[in-house]
């Protein structure tokens, strides 16, 4: 693979709106430099003309390629895919819906150059996002922060910049359920910010509506705390003690004052209360349980349909002694 300067790497998924416009902008930046780069986008299963259109540009420009998946692998596995192909020594991780503005990762680079090895950027403001998904992305970071020995930083993202041994080092990863900027915080490194300001979306609609959000934040959790199950444990000693206390209150009324048993609706109230807490403490179980299956299967992270733009022999050879090359474990 042709060694170039800065690897972009652009996840997309019906970006079909934006996408020609993206690309366009992210090439006027790089141009900027003067400087060898790549830009890679990576289709991750995405049902209009977005694999299409950079398809087509692939044709008329040799710095842009594409990572087309057989279906929709998530964001996570795209950025995942983009770093596996990357052949920069610095790589840039930005989504396609220009939220995050290019010209960022020209501050980006300026600090790399100084020698840190990750450059993350710092929201300072989110436009045109809800309050309730300000709130809750703010309440979730703060939580996941609060819960783990790994000092992730609050309000970012995965635009970064990250140098080429640190994406080595992701590379050797091979977790399922990835959570990449817990991971690029776990692995080390010099590590700073670029503040910036996160504009709204060029055009198109979000691809992280609540359900997303809710996995995307069990992933990052799960992850990297097991805190979850500790608390589980420190609740169920807890209601234990409890009812054994409300067990001696009830006998002590029964057999010294002669007390009358009440009726069942306590009782029942009782019991639907603690069988809820024993079910949610059985999910919290099964959600670590469940990401142990997953990694014991042992499947490929993504599957890649195609690619252009790549030099197809000399990617082969480089990762034949890893892995087929339309898969990567």
């Amino acid at each position: 693979m042709t060694r170039v300067k800065y690897s972009i790497i652009v996840p997309m998924f019906n970006e079909e709106a934006v996408i020609t416009h993206t690309c366009a902008k992210l090439i006027e930046v790089m141009d900027s430099l003067k400087e060898p780069y790549e830009l890679i986008f990576i289709n991750d299963g995405s049902r209009d003309q977005s694999a299409d259109l950079i398809r087509g540009i692939c044709l008329q420009d040799s710095r842009v390629k594409l990572i087309d998946f057989s279906r929709n692998f998530g964001h996570q596995l795209a950025i995942t895919a983009g770093m596996d192909y990357a052949g920069g020594d610095a790589i840039i991780i930005i989504d396609a819906d220009l939220q995050d503005p290019p010209e960022v990762m020209l501050a980006m680079i300026a600090k790399w150059k100084e020698g840190y090895d990750v450059v993350y950027g710092k929201r300072l403001q989110r436009k045109g996002e809800t309050w309730f998904k300000k709130t809750t992305a703010s309440m979730f970071y703060r939580l996941l922060r609060s819960m783990t020995n790994v000092e992730i930083p609050v309000d970012t993202g995965d635009f970064r910049l990250i140098d080429r041994k640190v994406n080595d080092v992701l590379s050797r990863l091979k977790e399922k359920n990835r959570f990449v900027r817990g991971l690029v915080s776990w692995v080390g490194f010099r590590q700073t910010s670029v503040e910036y300001v996160r504009e709204e979306r060029f055009a198109g609609e979000t691809k992280y509506p609540l359900r997303k959000m809710i996995s995307f934040a069990l992933d990052g959790i799960t992850s990297f705390s097991y805190k979850p199950l500790k608390l589980a444990s420190y609740l169920g000693f807890i209601l234990s003690v409890l009812s054994f206390i409300y067990l001696v209150v009830v006998l002590v009324q029964k057999l010294f004052f002669d007390g009358q048993m009440p009726g069942w609706t306590s009782i029942v109230a009782i019991n639907l209360l603690f069988n809820g807490i024993i079910l949610i403490l059985l999910g919290v179980m099964g959600e670590y349980i469940g990401r142990i299956y997953d990694e014991s299967k042992d499947r490929p992270l993504y599957i890649v349909r195609e690619t252009k733009g790549f030099e197809e022999e000399a990617e082969a050879e480089a990762r034949e002694e890893r892995t087929p090359s339309y898969v990567r474990r």
